[in-house]
C-alpha cells in the first residue's frame, strides 16, 4: 500500500478518534475554550492537511489507485459530516445545515456512479471547491467559538467572541450556499447522463 492511500486511511482512523473526545469528560479550559474542543479541532485540521497532503502525494508520485480514488472522497465526506454532527450536539450548529451537506453528498455520488459506468468524468466546479475550502474554515473555528447556536450573532454583545461568531456564522452561510450551487452544477452536468442511462434501460 502506497503512502497516499495510508494516509486516507490514517484520516477514516482519526474520525472516530475525534467522535469519542467528548465522551472522554476532558476537564478545563485554555483561554475561555473547553480543552475537550481544542483537542477535536487538532484531529479535525490534522485530518484536514491529510487530505491534502494524500492527494498532492498522489499526483506527484504518480500513486493514484482505485482504492485512493474510492476511498479519498469517502474519507473527506465522513470527516466533514462526523464534525459537523459534533457541532450540532455541542448546540454550535443548527441541524439543517449537516441535513444540505448529507443531501448534497447523496445526489453527487449518484450522479458519480452513473458518470463512472458510462467512462465519464464530472470535474468539480468552481462552487465546489469554495464549498470544501468554507466548510474547513467553518469547522475549525465553530469549535474554537465560545456561544451557542443562536446565542451571539443576533445579540448585543460585542468583543472578540462576538467577532468570532460573526466569522463563524458568515462562514457556514457561504459554505452552505457554495453546497447548494455545487450541487446544482452537479445536476446539470450529469442530467443527460442520468436520463441517457434511464432510456438505455427501457
Amino acid at each position: 500500500m502506497n503512502l497516499a492511500n495510508k494516509l486516507t486511511i490514517f484520516r477514516v482512523i482519526l474520525v472516530p478518534i475525534m467522535v469519542i473526545v467528548p465522551f472522554l469528560g476532558i476537564e478545563g479550559k485554555l483561554y475561555g475554550i473547553p480543552i475537550a474542543n481544542l483537542v477535536m479541532d487538532l484531529i479535525f485540521i490534522i485530518a484536514s492537511i491529510t487530505d491534502k497532503l494524500d492527494g498532492y502525494i498522489a499526483r506527484k508520485k504518480n500513486q493514484i489507485t482505485t482504492f485512493g480514488k474510492f476511498l479519498d472522497p469517502l474519507a473527506d465526506k465522513i470527516l466533514v459530516l462526523a464534525a459537523m454532527l459534533l457541532l450540532v450536539e455541542m448546540q454550535k450548529l443548527p441541524a439543517w445545515i449537516p441535513i444540505i451537506v448529507l443531501s448534497r453528498e447523496f445526489i453527487v455520488s449518484g450522479y458519480r456512479l452513473v458518470a463512472v459506468e458510462r467512462g465519464k468524468v464530472i470535474a468539480a466546479s468552481k462552487w465546489g471547491k469554495l464549498k470544501t475550502v468554507t466548510q474547513m474554515v467553518a469547522i475549525i473555528l465553530a469549535f474554537l467559538d465560545t456561544y451557542a447556536y443562536g446565542e451571539c450573532f443576533l445579540g448585543l454583545l460585542r468583543g472578540s467572541d462576538f467577532v468570532l461568531n460573526l466569522i463563524v456564522t458568515v462562514m457556514m452561510i457561504i459554505q452552505t450556499i457554495a453546497t447548494i450551487f455545487s450541487g446544482i452544477d452537479y445536476v446539470k452536468d450529469g442530467r443527460k447522463l442520468f436520463f441517457q442511462k434511464m432510456l438505455t434501460k427501457r
